[in-house]
């Protein structure tokens, strides 16, 4: 490995309105070399990423490129320059080929018309570093996995030597995470330089060859895998000691609380997103549903609380069928909802964080008296709730969009929780909040199962899934593939049940 640095960035600073994003920040990167950018939200991981793709520009700070200073205005300078990004949500438009995805901005020639040499150059790349994609193929028909690899082509068609990787196994299976794995060490092999992000501890220590924590928007630490561990990254990250593998204890499940039944649902392109679904979920136990995103489950979630209609089955809580699915019914039946989107299901982003927490127990006594609002009771409660849920926020009384994601999700969270609920369907809990909330919300839920409430967790993050569930189901187009005890779980034939493939583990759900 060359040691002449690929990219030096030196005492990067970039301010916004009453905040410091990055506050002379360095980051060095050799060819070869996987350097890990690792930190909490709003730590300043994306702004760094930006001022270097050219998206902003720093108010301090210099940026060279193999020993050279340069200036980098825009994406396409970017780009000129040799370096590529792999953006979390994909940058492909669904409607062409993986070859006019590559072809997309190359202008003159090159262009969409004439095809040939672009698919044939994306075929010797793809069998150089496994990256197998139908050059043909139009971008909605493939699987996740291969839009990535769509994403990683397009960057190594434009000869990209240094990329950018941002959260790229998020949305992946244990074997597509292996595969890719195996990519980006033979780029590493042809000395092209990797800035990889992710909050994955394990993925970071596995692939890392160095590690830059990001904290408040400084460095907080510089290490090496050899010289580190899970435990000490989490708590440069966070400030402080970080609980990141936690003892379930097991316990006797109750009676069923919630149960759906040979379920069909449809979706919003008028597929059948779940299809003869049937889960039992009993009080004092998680149950766990696994899955690529887009295989049902927000549609499973969506049918169970009544904001999405049932083609078939038939949805019971607490022993009682629904008969007429709506959020109200149902939630006057005991099961509460936490929605994956927070922002567009869960919390109204106008309302204070008082008129959020109240949005379901408002009418209720002792918070409505003769048709008036009790605001001395409402506000005892709200204050209480955000203590008990420690929801930073400087009142109750401030906008909820105010808030960070973490907090809105802790906001959503306590009025879930709080209201005595004996079923519970929490979906995505924790995407898109840093590695202290995620701790938080995983005690919550863990008091909720010993306080005997039915859970039933959805999370694309398999690590989520394994750490709190009794018993994981995984769904795959819609359907159950397997059902796993905890005594039994094991990442490789869960991540396999993912893919389509039936494990000597899994046994068909009853």
């Amino acid at each position: 490995m060359s040691t002449t640095p690929m990219l030096k960035m030196t005492g990067i600073t970039k301010r916004f309105p009453g905040v410091v994003a990055n506050d002379s920040v360095d980051l060095t990167v050799l060819p070869g070399q996987v350097h890990t950018l690792l930190g909490e939200n709003g730590a300043g991981k994306s702004t760094l990423m930006k001022i270097l793709y050219g998206l902003y520009l720093p108010d301090e700070g210099t940026i060279e490129l193999n020993g050279e200073r340069v200036d980098i205005t825009s994406p396409t300078d970017a780009i000129r320059q040799g370096i590529g990004m792999i953006h979390q949500h994909f940058m492909l438009v669904p409607t062409l080929t993986v070859a006019e995805n590559v072809a997309l901005g190359l202008g003159g020639r090159r262009g969409l018309a004439d095809m040939r040499p672009i698919k044939a150059r994306i075929l010797e790349v793809s069998e150089h570093y496994g990256l197998h994609v139908d050059p043909d193929a139009y971008i909605w028909q493939l699987a996740v996995g291969e839009r990535q690899r769509a994403e990683i082509l397009k960057a190594l068609y434009r000869d990209a030597e240094l990329l950018v990787l941002d959260e790229p196994t998020a949305v992946l299976t244990p074997p597509e995470v292996d595969d890719l794995f195996v990519t980006l060490r033979q780029m590493q092999a042809d000395g092209k330089g990797l800035i990889f992000i992710s909050h994955k501890l394990h993925e970071v220590m596995d692939l890392s060859d160095e590690i830059t924590v990001l904290r408040n928007g400084k460095v907080s630490g510089h290490t090496r895998p050899s010289e580190s561990s899970r435990e000490h990254l989490a708590e440069l990250m966070v400030g402080r000691p970080v609980e990141l593998t936690r003892t379930v204890l097991p316990q006797d499940a109750g009676d069923i609380q919630l149960a759906v039944d040979d379920l069909d649902v449809v979706g919003d392109r008028g597929n059948l997103a779940v299809k003869d679904l049937s889960i039992q979920v009993r009080s004092g136990e998680i149950v766990g549903v696994a899955g690529v995103s887009g295989n049902g489950q927000r549609e499973l979630a969506e049918a169970i609380f009544g904001l999405r209609p049932v083609a078939r089955g038939e949805v019971t809580i607490a022993g009682a069928p629904v008969a007429s699915p709506a959020p109200d019914a149902v939630r006057s039946m005991g099961l509460s909802y936490v929605p994956e989107e927070r922002m567009r299901d869960g919390a109204i982003g106008e309302f204070t964080v008082a008129e959020n927490l109240m949005l379901v127990d408002y009418k209720t006594d002792p918070y409505t008296k003769n048709g008036l609002l009790n605001q001395s009771a409402i506000d005892e409660r709200c204050e209480r709730l955000t203590a008990e849920y420690r929801v930073k926020t400087p009142t109750i009384d401030t906008p909820t969009k105010n808030l960070s994601g973490g907090n809105i999700q802790k906001v959503v969270i306590a009025r879930e929780f709080s209201c005595g609920a004996t079923a519970l369907v929490v979906a995505q809990p924790t995407r898109g909040v840093d590695i202290g909330a995620a701790e938080y919300i995983h005690e919550r839920l863990l008091e909720q199962r010993a306080d005997g409430a039915a859970i039933l967790l959805i999370s694309e993050d398999l690590d989520e899934v394994m750490e709190l569930s009794d018993r994981i189901i995984v769904l795959l187009e819609g359907e159950i593939m397997g059902e796993v005890a905890r005594a039994d779980f094991n990442v490789n034939d869960i991540g396999l049940l993912m893919s389509g493939v039936t494990s000597t583990a899994s046994t068909a759900s009853a």
